[in-house]
């Protein structure tokens, strides 16, 4: 799966004055991102259109990656790295202490590769974070509103009052939050995020930037 994604919504959500909590529906959601007035309006519509900036900011992801990436190479360290990695799991559950010894010695070579691999992977991020981040912070919260999709049951399955990916029924219960009467409706970043993970792994797969050993 490409981090990209990630990383940038990790940092992101530092950047609203209104904090983490409410930016991600936390403390009752009234800041979350959407608009009270969007230009995209019907959940179904919505739903599809988010899902659809998912999609293209993946592929411009999988373009930037493939255009900056030596994809060759990529493979052929993390291959190796991980080839090293099995053997010295493997030599260390038989506890034989020669072969644990001989791949020590590879360590340096393989730290010095893993440090590469991850160079090669955070060069086009670089490149597409500050697109992603204004189409984030400018261009979907004009387009859509707060509430994106419904789910049928709850997905807030992180513990404790952090963020929500769904509203709650104490949410729902508020007749002036962007909740009210729609207890499990799914907000515009978490529909987002999902459906944006959800592709990323079939686009890099078909665009031959995958950033596992194929």
């Amino acid at each position: 799966m490409d981090f990209t994604f990630i990383l940038l919504f990790l940092d992101s959500v530092f950047l609203k004055d209104d904090g983490i909590f409410g930016f991600l529906g936390g403390g009752g959601g009234q800041a979350a991102l959407g608009s009270d007035d969007p230009i995209v309006k019907g959940l179904i519509l919505t739903a599809f259109a988010v899902t659809g900036f998912g999609i293209l900011l993946n592929l411009f992801n999988a373009a930037v990656r493939k255009k900056m990436v030596d994809q060759t190479k990529l493979q052929r360290i993390m291959k190796e790295t991980r080839s090293w990695q099995k053997e010295r799991m493997a030599a260390m559950r038989s506890k034989d202490q020669d072969k644990i010894n001989a791949l020590n010695k590879k360590s340096s070579y393989m730290n010095k590769m893993s440090m590469e691999m991850m160079q090669m992977n955070m060069r086009p991020m670089l490149i597409t974070f500050v697109p992603l981040i204004l189409i984030f912070y400018l261009v979907l919260p004009v387009l859509f509103s707060h509430i994106v999709a419904l789910s049928p049951i709850s997905l807030n399955i992180i513990p404790g009052n952090f963020f929500h990916l769904t509203c709650t029924a104490a949410q729902a219960a508020e007749p002036d939050g962007i909740c009210a009467q729609k207890e499990n409706a799914l907000y515009l970043w978490a529909w987002y995020f999902l459906s944006s993970i959800a592709f990323s792994g079939i686009i890099m797969k078909l665009t031959k930037t995958s950033m596992s050993p194929s």
